[in-house]
């Protein structure tokens, strides 16, 4: 029992210190939540305890990392502390099914298959659990083992070849690997050859980029405004001029050819035309710079009806009406509320529309940059990404407005999940927000340009319009195949090998 609370205690610390945390991060460490998953699945007297243990365990390190959802919940969501705290325990035990799933597989796993064996299939699994964890009821992929690595670039670079999954699960397999080094020599040297295949692929993957194109200049813009006066319509004015204020001087001081606001920039429907919008225009009109901006929008759908999106502005020289991109994946219970006829309380968040997705087609074009807006979180979801690169992306933009999360874990957390984007499509990734972590981040992961955090800046930087496609790009829809096959070879091991060991037991 006891070494079964250390290794719970370890999950929680691994996950807390390997992820972006306000205090100290150390990345390695979070090799300890799949090694700790795995030994408390393997050491269970049975099924049920290993899903129970492992499980326990999840709710721990999600809820290190994911604490901050408190944040917005009782601060904007007008929800008294009291029913606040328990949102982000909910969350985390819901997470932490994924991780009691793979717990209950290293107890399988143990049973039935020697070491080596056990490892290919955990190592598979937790790919599937990851991959499940971005794409059922919505997808969360927040906490993935390939983020925690950002800050070391050399280790996320394998993701453009595989994605961030394919390296979540060889991290994981070095992990579950060095855990069974003791029993089997055959793990730790399984263990070893994925980190020397991790950091080797790094390092010839960084020492071949090269830019071959020129450079454009761009510029983000933060405006720092207080999220609790946002929506009022006494300041809508103020943060217009403030933007206006803030580009003019990022404007004299390198003349970007964009300049990038960021997401609910402008608190009111621009698509109006009304004195709000008027100063924006003529200031991008005589600027000449182009400009990309955040705004809610709406279509009418009669006299009484009509649907809102959220949605970025292209305003470009020359164009007589902007381009826009929709938001598509919404958050659910922020941006919308799934299943809204069954639950009794209405949207966490406030100042937030009921937002419908977007129907996107093409990437919002000024010269010779092609942008793929990433709005808020959508820069969290691999798919969003390939998505905007095969409408013609030659630059990802992610704008958001990281002021819900406070001074909490989550921006930094955010930001280090938009780099691995740029590694996996191999684009430069411009990141522009309210409050921060605005960014400029190159094609291997690395974070160029990071402004702080609660306060103003605009600030300008050189990125490049690349078409290269990366190999996971070329190869996403193989590499969905490929996981599908390697699901199916570890299912069919774990079964046939329990066939075999109930055989094996029937002569006995």
């Amino acid at each position: 029992m006891q070494s079964q609370l250390l290794w719970i205690i370890a999950a929680g610390l691994g996950a807390l210190i390997g992820h972006a945390n306000p205090w100290l991060q150390f990345p390695p460490a979070v090799l300890l939540l799949p090694a700790s998953l795995a030994m408390l699945g393997m050491g269970a007297g049975g099924a049920k305890a290993a899903f129970k243990r492992a499980w326990q365990a999840g709710v721990l390190a999600s809820l290190a990392c994911l604490y901050w959802v408190y944040w917005p919940v009782n601060h904007f969501g007008g929800v008294h502390w009291l029913l606040a705290l328990p949102v982000p325990i909910l969350l985390a035990m819901a997470m932490a099914v994924y991780h009691g799933l793979f717990g209950l597989l290293a107890h399988q796993c143990v049973r039935r298959l020697a070491p080596l064996a056990a490892l290919f299939c955990l190592s598979v699994g937790w790919l599937i659990l990851e991959m499940a964890t971005g794409s059922l009821l919505s997808g969360f992929p927040w906490l993935t083992l390939a983020g925690a690595f950002t800050p070391w670039p050399i280790v996320i670079q394998p993701a453009a070849y595989i994605g961030s999954y394919g390296l979540s699960a060889l991290i994981a397999l070095s992990a579950v690997g060095l855990a069974l080094a003791p029993r089997s020599r055959a793990c730790a040297g399984a263990a070893l050859a994925a980190i020397l295949l991790i950091l080797g692929a790094g390092r010839l993957h960084m020492a071949a980029y090269a830019e071959t194109t020129p450079g454009h200049t761009v510029a983000v813009v933060q405006g720092n405004i207080d999220q609790s006066l946002k929506w009022d319509p006494a300041y809508q004015q103020a943060t217009v001029d403030k933007y206006l204020g803030l580009s003019r001087q990022v404007l004299a001081q390198s003349r970007p050819e964009l300049i990038i606001w960021p997401e609910t920039a402008m608190p009111f429907y621009f698509q109006d035309a009304t004195p709000l919008r008027a100063p924006v225009i003529a200031f991008q009109r005589d600027s000449g710079a182009a400009l990309l901006l955040g705004s809610p929008a709406y279509n009418r759908l009669g006299p009484r009806g009509y649907t809102l999106f959220n949605r970025a502005f292209l305003i470009t020289a020359g164009e007589d009406r902007p381009q826009w991109y929709d938001k598509e994946h919404l958050v659910p219970f922020g941006e919308y509320m799934p299943l809204a006829s069954l639950l009794p309380f209405d949207k966490l968040v406030e100042g937030v529309g009921d937002f419908a997705p977007g129907q996107n087609v093409k990437a919002l074009k000024t010269g010779d940059l092609a942008l793929g807006v990433l709005l808020c979180y959508e820069a969290i979801f691999a798919g969003q990404a390939q998505t905007r690169v095969e409408q013609g992306a030659n630059l990802l933009v992610n704008i958001s407005n990281d002021a819900w999360f406070g001074k909490t874990s989550a921006p930094l957390q955010h930001l280090h999940l938009a780099a691995l984007r740029a590694v996996e499509q191999g684009r430069w990734v411009v990141r522009g927000t309210n409050t921060g972590i605005s960014a400029f981040i190159d094609p291997l992961g690395r974070i160029r340009t990071a402004g702080p955090q609660f306060r103003e800046l605009a600030a300008a930087g050189v990125v490049h319009a690349r078409t290269e496609q990366t190999v996971f790009h070329r190869l996403y829809g193989a590499l969905l195949w490929l996981t599908g096959g390697l699901a199916a070879a570890a299912a069919l091991l774990l079964l046939f090998s329990g066939r075999n060991d109930a055989k094996t037991r029937g002569r006995r």
